[in-house]
């Protein structure tokens, strides 16, 4: 896959993004969040979303983590820090929205009733506000702009 979608056909469990950023593809929202390591080994086990606390623990953590890729030239680290706030925020909406965070009725493939979960709702804000601080940081900006530049745009003709 060529252009800036992120690419599925990768073989991720023998690909290590730290030691080949070129093959990493930045994709919308949170594509790969669970595939590319070694970063999904490094920010999994702080994620967490079911409380406010919990939210405010685990995405200070990753937030700072997304500080120290940056400040290492890590982009991939830095985005994928990006993606795990990002899931949190949108993982902790959708619980707040349907208990037990089921959108749809197994059997009829029905929407299910939504509810507001007023704790839900406050975790998921708190991950929102770290994913646009995040996103929105001049430094992850340049760099993800270098990393389109240099690894995602006009890739179609290269041997």
């Amino acid at each position: 896959m060529h252009g800036s979608g992120f690419d599925y056909t990768l073989d991720f469990k023998a690909i290590d993004f730290r030691l080949q950023p070129e093959l990493y593809r930045v994709g919308k929202g949170e594509q790969g969040v669970l595939l590319v390591q070694p970063y999904k080994s490094e920010i999994l086990p702080h994620w967490r979303f079911k409380t406010v606390a919990d939210a405010k623990k685990s995405s200070t953590k990753i937030y700072k983590m997304f500080l120290a890729y940056l400040k290492a030239e890590d982009f991939v680290g830095a985005d994928m820090s990006r993606k795990f706030l990002q899931m949190g925020w949108t993982r902790a909406r959708r619980y707040a929205n349907h208990k037990g965070g089921r959108k749809y009725d197994a059997k009829t493939g029905e929407e299910l009733p939504r509810i507001e979960d007023p704790e839900k709702a406050a975790a998921a804000a708190v991950f929102y506000e770290r994913y646009v601080t995040a996103r929105e940081h001049p430094e992850y900006i340049r760099q993800k702009k270098r990393h389109q530049e240099r690894h995602e745009n006009n890739q179609r003709d290269k041997p």
